[in-house]
């Protein structure tokens, strides 16, 4: 089985495990993916399996979970079953640890940049360089910025960082991630952009899964508008008639699905130290108000999502062998075999997280181009299985939840 290697939070190389009873996690592209370990407590390295310890999986720097919770159970068997279940989430969930604050001359933090400058300003000021040395996290170092990703306006208040982040993600496409760095012993905050390997293009080699190229299997598709929202009226300062209300989205009849948001938050003024607050322009007003509604109707898209176990080889060498070999046979059965090999695709190389590639099962009548938001990788003793989701994948009751109290709830602020 794959080997994992666990480190103090910086960096020091503590042990390394592979005789694990099974390891499964996943990588997420605009959330934050998580880890599950079982190992009986008799191994060796298993009391490094502390909180707070970092686990990289094999030499992918880009595995990096935090252990955040472990627990073990004995019953009569004894010993034989006697092991922990350790818990880890991928290292940017340390960024779920801050919340956005402003800066102290202005209501809220604006940005308007590159998706990929937005998300590092505000990782940047509240996790790396904050005004409150006690909110650093003295691990964590941002990758240089390459401006990455759409424009972007963007403006947050108390938030949770990494909610902002995700939110960001969705809205842009661009996904963020943090890996673990050898030499500057760091943890490397940066963003990622897939690359497009349907079969509308033709600058890569398409990728297509398929249950007729078995490549993939156990397939459940999901096509849902239950929370789906497409415009919004979102309505700043001001009470009853003279409260200002801006109206986004164009649908109409049965296709308009309509959403209200409260934007009290967003200033009628700007604050400047040492004077009074000076009017806004309109248009700056009205600008923010659409940029409110654009974000809460990124949280309300409509699910079209599936999700499947792929079969695929975890070595391009491996197929090479497979196919020397299997054209010892007749040509009749040469040719068959080698177009079955030909249509496998390798993980991490032809394909990867937030790669956008094409998924069809002509049975079911369905043929999409989606990004590839998830993958879970299992390791047992029993082998290795891959597991991906393409498109926007199932809302989390987290998420739920999240969504409810940010319509019930807005500070207000003057």
């Amino acid at each position: 089985m794959k080997a994992i290697r666990i480190f103090t939070p910086d960096i020091e190389l503590l042990g390394e495990i592979s005789n694990y009873e099974s390891l499964m996690f996943t990588r997420s592209w605009s959330g934050i993916g998580d880890l599950e370990l079982r190992i009986n407590r008799y191994k060796n390295y298993t009391e490094t399996l502390q909180k707070g310890n970092v686990i990289v999986v094999g030499n992918d720097k880009h595995k990096a979970y935090i252990i955040l919770h472990r627990e073990i159970e004995l019953d009569e068997a004894g010993k034989a079953t006697e092991n922990w279940l350790i818990k880890g989430l991928e290292l940017k969930v340390v960024t779920g640890d801050r919340i956005t604050l402003p800066p102290s001359h202005t209501a809220q933090d604006n940005k308007s940049a590159s998706a990929e400058a937005v998300m590092k300003h505000y990782v940047n000021g509240n996790v790396i360089n904050p005004v409150d040395g006690r909110r650093k996290i003295p691990q964590v170092l941002l990758a240089p910025n390459q401006n990455r990703g759409p424009l972007v306006n963007w403006q947050t208040r108390f938030k949770n960082l990494a909610g902002e982040l995700a939110e960001i993600s969705l809205v842009s496409g661009i996904g963020w991630s943090a890996r673990v760095d050898y030499d500057l012993l760091k943890w490397v905050f940066d963003v990622s952009v897939g690359r497009d390997l349907t079969v509308n293009q033709n600058v890569h080699s398409p990728v297509i899964f398929s249950p007729h190229f078995d490549n993939v299997k156990n397939m459940h598709f999901v096509d849902s508008d239950l929370n789906y929202k497409n415009t919004a009226y979102i309505a700043g300062q001001g009470e009853g008639v003279e409260r200002r209300v801006v109206e986004l989205g164009q649908a109409s009849g049965l296709a308009r699905k309509e959403l209200f948001v409260d934007a009290r938050d967003v200033s009628e003024e700007t604050d400047i130290e040492g004077q009074d607050p000076v009017p806004r322009p309109p248009q700056e007003i009205i600008t923010d108000l659409m940029n409110r509604g654009e974000q809460k109707l990124a949280e309300m898209i409509q699910e079209l999502f599936l999700e499947a176990q792929i079969m695929t080889p975890t070595k391009k060498v491996d197929i090479e062998k497979q196919t020397h070999f299997v054209t010892q046979f007749q040509l009749v059965e040469s040719v068959k075999v080698t177009e079955k090999f030909a249509s496998s695709f390798v993980y991490e190389i032809d394909y990867d997280l937030g790669d956008i590639v094409t998924i069809q099962d002509k049975d079911w009548g369905v043929t999409l181009g989606e990004r590839i938001t998830e993958f879970k990788e299992i390791y047992e003793p029993g082998g290795f299985s891959l597991e991906a989701t393409f498109g926007n994948s199932r809302p989390t009751l987290i998420s739920k939840i999240k969504q409810e109290l940010a319509g019930m709830k807005t500070e207000l602020t003057r």
